[in-house]
């Protein structure tokens, strides 16, 4: 969902009653939910006509829709609180709260990495392991950014050499985390992490975290490494994607984040993206990148993750490819 198509959203979502807008809500995750609140929070002077335009929208968009959202990300209270107020949003962040399954992994991914953090660091690494793989990546990597470089070094190891996962497994981490696995005492053995999700992991994490975790699992296991190193989709990479992809990724992307990210991008990448769009804006593009003072290598590669987040993203849409990743091939 675009920045516009989120402000809609929270529009609706603020002309709707609070028991309405919590029934909405309930079939949100986390990421679309801190999305919407955020937008929530910055709605002012919203006109009639605007509104009436919204409720339009949605009214033509849900003629051929019949479903609402899946997976995200939290900080949901504090959001709505600020929308709505203590009290309003109080009732309103119970109703929603309630209508979803809140313990155990579930409970964690409405949780912000510091507060996961300290909630797990003091678990046996492989505990730890088996709970990250549950998170979205992001989410995991910025739990293992904040652990001890040896405890984040042993961690991202066990989560590249998991393959499945056991019941006593699943038991074990039921007793960490309260009535995870309710009544999942025939559950089955359940394929997870691994080398991809390691990569995944690792290419959310700074550089410098993420060149430490690699050196350290090269003592380890060489060929392990280097099976992470090629899984893993760096911003050079985008040679890799086709035409289609890039322009689809173009549109998903802020100008901004695009020129700091291009300040540390290869010539030919460069003249990829140029390739990519109109005419007008790529000249503009490379105006700004020639009038853009010099930018820290943290800010770049910072930037650089972001796009390859929206990147990751649209593919696990099924909206594009990323060359060389995958076994499948065309004919």
């Amino acid at each position: 969902m675009d920045d516009e198509g989120v402000k809609k959203s929270a529009i609706l979502l603020m002309t709707l009653g609070e028991q309405e807008a919590a029934s909405v809500i309930k079939l949100l995750g986390p990421k679309e939910v801190q999305k919407l609140g955020e937008a929530m929070t910055s709605l002012e002077n919203i006109s009639r006509t605007e509104i009436e335009t919204v409720l339009h929208d949605f009214c033509h968009e849900a003629e051929g829709r019949t479903t609402l959202g899946q997976d995200s990300d939290d900080y949901v209270r504090n959001v709505l609180t600020s929308a709505l107020g203590e009290e309003k949003a109080a009732n309103l962040i119970d109703r929603i709260l309630l209508g979803n399954d809140t313990s155990g992994i579930e409970g964690l991914k409405w949780m912000d990495a510091a507060t996961v953090s300290e909630l797990i660091k003091n678990e046996h690494p492989q505990i730890i392991a088996t709970i990250l793989v549950h998170l979205e990546r992001d989410q995991a990597s910025g739990i293992l950014s904040l652990f001890p470089e040896r405890l984040r070094n042993d961690t991202l190891l066990r989560i590249a050499t998991l393959d499945s996962i056991q019941p006593d497994a699943l038991r074990a981490l039921n007793d960490v985390l309260t009535n995870l696995l309710s009544g999942s005492s025939n559950i089955r053995k359940t394929p997870l992490g691994g080398v991809r999700t390691a990569a995944e992991i690792l290419n959310f994490v700074p550089t410098a975290l993420e060149t430490s975790v690699i050196e350290n699992i090269k003592q380890f296991d060489e060929d392990l490494a280097q099976k992470i190193m090629d899984e893993m989709f760096v911003f050079d990479n985008l040679m890799d994607v086709d035409d289609h992809g890039i322009q689809l990724l173009l549109r998903e992307v802020q100008s901004e984040s695009l020129i700091i990210a291009l300040k540390g991008a290869q010539e030919e990448l460069r003249k990829k993206i140029f390739k990519n769009m109109s005419q007008r804006a790529a000249e503009a593009l490379k105006e700004d990148l020639e009038s853009k003072g010099p930018v820290r290598l943290s800010e770049v590669e910072a930037e650089q993750k972001e796009i390859l987040k929206v990147l990751r993203q649209l593919a696990d849409d099924g909206q594009i490819v990323l060359g060389g990743k995958g076994d499948d091939s065309f004919v």
